[in-house]
């Protein structure tokens, strides 16, 4: 079953990447992608190392906030290898909880170690609905943006829309969180650890800074595939690049493929022709930056590699027959 699932995944992606082929123009699309120079990796190393190490002191900083110890180097490694299998896994999630479960066998407090996690990733989403929000507001002020392209689908009608699916996300975790049973119980120990974890006045400054930072990250490389491939001339706006990517940034959130491959290029081939470019350059931009993102996610392997080491060479110890040891004794 979680073969099928995984499947589901994989088939969902290359759906959506056919449907995007499908929708633009593969001669212009495969010039834009010749735009991209090679050299762009180097700065994309640099960038990542830059996103994993703040985010690794991230995590390392609110799992002491709930009591628990991390040392930095392994909260480092943990988030490399977590970044690679978060490419590599359905969903986009499946690195985090790789790194959530390996945290919860070196601790008694696996629930806060589960949490850790959890809440360092909640900081990161809540980031980026605040950047998000800021490039919403700021699209709608602008006029940069084609908005009579959604025709019957107004500003007025999207902000309602947003507010009721808060307003419902509202009452149902109230009413999870009322019922006096197992969900109950765990939805108010969660309350109590996001609280001392995220939303405490001593730590929210705290997460949101580094969340904006890492998070800028992000946005950085997507502004460097277009300097690379002289979209500035083009585009005579950071902040109108910025604000879209933004928003691929949160399609990526939906889970329905792996690594957002297809969610994210079939929002770059709606969102850049409402901006006046062409679908092809915010196809090819969203290429690359899922392309760059997984390739400087490789150096991952090799935490899983020298994991792979220590288990084998403790496996060997194990295997020493006794009367090796009883040898060695009374030598």
């Amino acid at each position: 079953m979680k073969r099928g699932f995984a499947a589901w995944r994989w088939l969902s992606a290359l759906v959506l990447l056919a449907c995007v082929a499908a929708f633009v123009d593969l001669g212009s699309l495969w010039l834009e992608l010749q735009r991209l120079p090679a050299w762009l990796i180097v700065p994309a190393f640099g960038l990542t190392i830059f996103q994993i190490a703040l985010s690794a002191w991230r995590w390392r900083y609110t799992a002491g906030c709930l009591g628990l110890r991390l040392p930095y180097w392994r909260a480092f490694r943990e988030y490399y290898l977590a970044s690679l299998l978060n490419q590599v896994l359905p969903g986009g999630v499946m690195g985090d909880v790789s790194r959530a479960w390996r945290h919860s066998r070196l601790t008694e407090n696996r629930r806060e170690a589960i949490h850790s996690v959890l809440i360092e990733r909640l900081s990161g989403q809540l980031a980026l609905l605040l950047v998000v929000l800021w490039a919403l507001a700021w699209l709608l002020g602008s006029d940069r943006v084609a908005w009579s392209g959604f025709g019957a689908w107004s500003k007025s009608s999207g902000v309602v829309m947003v507010v009721a699916l808060v307003v419902a996300g509202v009452c149902i975790a109230g009413f999870l969180y009322a019922m006096n049973n197992r969900v109950g119980r765990y939805l108010r120990q969660l309350v109590r650890d996001v609280s001392r974890g995220l939303v405490g006045w001593r730590v929210l400054p705290v997460q949101l800074v580094s969340s904006l930072l890492v998070l800028a990250s992000y946005l950085a490389l997507f502004l460097v595939l277009a300097f690379g491939a002289g979209y500035w001339q083009t585009s005579g706006s950071g902040y109108l690049l910025a604000a879209l990517c933004s928003f691929l940034l949160l399609s990526m959130v939906v889970p329905v493929t792996v690594a957002g491959w297809g969610v994210r290029e079939g929002a770059a081939a709606v969102l850049w022709p409402l901006a006046g470019w062409p679908a092809e350059q915010g196809v090819a931009l969203s290429v690359g930056y899922g392309t760059l993102v997984l390739l400087c996610s490789l150096p991952g392997l090799s935490v899983a590699l020298l994991d792979r080491t220590k288990a084998e060479s403790s496996r060997r110890l194990v295997r020493k027959t006794p009367d090796q040891t009883t040898y060695h004794c009374l030598d």
